[in-house]
């Protein structure tokens, strides 16, 4: 499905004839709700994402009342959810009208003086170093997961090798992405949708904090140098990426982005949304999400500059992961949403090798990805799902597509590890007779396994092709606040207890389940949490490029 007709499916407002939507009794800031609930996905001057477009250009002769039934009941199968439960219908109306009559914002400009501003130490690193060398918490602070716990506006820290959880920690609004430093595991980071990066001490009882700083006002990607020594934020507002003192959140440098030339040839704004460290060179990258291109920053020469300029990979640039196997970390595999291609970046040649299709509407959203060995081939793969289409795209050793494997419904994360013969791969974003599911395929025969399923009552392991049940448990329902039995939205599998577990989210259902991984069987629940969503093992992300 194309931009056009997915405008009205993801949000798009307008007018009826000539006439305004007539405003009741809302009292509700609109432009304050937009920047918190709608702006991630359709940009903070409109200009879409993943979402769609919604400046007046394109939304103006739309139908308004259609459109409004759309904001309050969402759109199965888009990222689009229902706002019913938060809007009231003249809350819907005051949107459609402050979508179309959209004036525009004025972009600020990311500077190092703001950045700094925001910068606090909280404790005294040096002084909990040599206090606490061992974890107190847990055998080794390897052994710890993150959790994002997304509407409690929280991270958790939990014991991968038990699941019990260690700690909790107010770290700003919808936090997005968790890191580590591979050098020094013992501190990890986070970054919030609002912009703020926390910076935590593992080692220490209950997991304290170090620094925080507020690089903007909303904000999605973080890495860390293999070097353990900078950390890189990127922001959507205002506009550009951040390098920061990996030991103190000190702000070192800012590579602000408010004017760029896009794909399209106008000059404008770009949000930042990737950021990609390597093991390949002293290399961090960023990419314009608006603009098409991928920046390389050179962290080892003085004044840390951009060394690399790929443009023209394509519209809408958000997440992407490195290669494994021979020279491990040299390509990166940025997606471009709006051009349904996944872009390879080489860092040694430092440019474009060539452009992987995923096929038409999909927008592959890859999250962690995946790249593993298949021995009947004896190449290395590479995997994505799709956000439109249950599909998950895999290519071979000369990023040529090699396999479209049907699944459920339109995904957000695929992930694999060496411990587990299969790629997990969820469903998040399709109907609720899907959203449930995780789908395991095999990573030497290409085909799909077995299919993880969360009902409201029972959970169950099946054979795809025999449809025969393999496992099955007992499931504790969950209920809404009208009482009704929850479908519980699965994502983002990631591996634990030393490759044994795969831990899978429950985001409505507050939990977090965990499953054998060299088989799918159900083990156990870890609860007590709020829309949990990202869900990052130390130890795992140790050995992958760019995690």
């Amino acid at each position: 499905m194309r931009l056009n007709k997915l405008v009205m499916s993801v949000a798009a407002m307008a007018v009826v004839g000539s006439g305004m939507l007539v405003q009741a009794a809302s009292t509700m800031d609109v432009e304050k709700v937009f920047e918190k609930e709608c702006q991630g996905c359709h940009g903070p001057n409109l200009e879409g994402g993943v979402g769609s477009d919604l400046r007046p250009a394109v939304t103006a002769k739309k139908n308004a009342y259609a459109l409004t039934e759309v904001i309050l009941n969402g759109r199965a199968g888009t990222a689009m959810p229902s706002f019913k439960d938060k809007f009231s219908k003249d809350d819907a109306d005051k949107m459609v009208d402050y979508i179309q009559h959209f004036k525009g914002r004025v972009i600020k400009q990311l500077t190092l003086e703001t950045v700094k501003a925001g910068w606090k130490p909280l404790n005294d690193r040096a002084a909990f170093f040599t206090k606490y060398p061992n974890p107190a918490d847990v055998k080794k602070n390897t052994d710890i997961c993150f959790v994002t716990e997304r509407d409690a506006e929280r991270v958790a820290f939990v014991d991968g090798t038990n699941g019990k959880i260690l700690s909790k920690h107010p770290a700003g609004f919808a936090v997005h992405v968790t890191v580590t430093n591979k050098r020094q595991p013992r501190y990890a980071y986070s970054i919030s949708r609002s912009g703020l990066v926390t910076m935590f001490d593992l080692n220490t009882p209950g997991q304290q904090k170090i620094a925080e700083v507020q690089v903007g006002s909303e904000s999605r990607g973080l890495a860390v140098s293999p070097d353990g020594k900078f950390l890189m934020a990127g922001n959507y507002v205002p506009g550009g990426a951040i390098l920061l003192d990996a030991m103190t959140l000190e702000p070192l440098k800012v590579y602000p982005t408010s004017s760029v030339i896009k794909p399209n040839g106008d000059i404008d704004s770009s949000r930042v949304a990737g950021i990609f460290d390597t093991p390949y060179g002293p290399y961090i990258a960023f990419a314009l999400k608006d603009g098409g291109h991928v920046y390389i920053v050179d962290y080892s020469k003085p004044n840390y500059p951009i060394v690399g300029d790929i443009p023209n990979i394509g519209d809408i640039l958000h997440d992407g992961f490195l290669n494994e196997g021979k020279e491990i970390g040299r390509y990166l595999f940025i997606a471009s949403q709006g051009s349904d291609v996944v872009g390879v970046v080489d860092f040694k040649t430092k440019s474009l090798v060539t452009k992987i299709y995923t096929g038409p509407a999909s927008k592959p959203h890859p999250g962690q990805g995946s790249s593993w060995y298949n021995e009947g081939l004896g190449q290395q793969l590479g995997a994505t799902v799709n956000m439109n289409l249950g599909q998950v795209t895999i290519w071979d050793d000369n990023f040529d597509v090699i396999r479209q494997i049907p699944i459920g419904g339109g995904g957000l994360f695929i992930g694999t590890s060496e411990h587990t013969p299969f790629l997990w791969a969820d469903n998040v974003l399709g109907s609720s007779e899907v959203w449930n599911q995780v789908h395991l395929i095999n990573k030497q025969t290409l085909e799909v396994d077995r299919i993880i399923t969360v009902g409201t009552t029972e959970g169950t392991v099946i054979d795809p092709v025999t449809h025969k049940v393999l496992y099955k448990w007992d499931v504790p329902t969950v209920k809404d606040d009208k009482g009704n039995a929850i479908v519980p939205r699965i994502l983002h599998a990631e591996p634990a207890n030393h490759g044994y577990w795969t831990m899978i989210s429950e985001w409505n259902a507050g939990r977090i389940g965990v499953y054998e991984s060299k088989t799918g069987k159900f083990v156990k629940y870890i609860t007590g949490l709020t829309t949990p969503t990202f869900t990052y093992s130390i130890e795992h992300r140790q050995t992958i490029p760019g995690a």
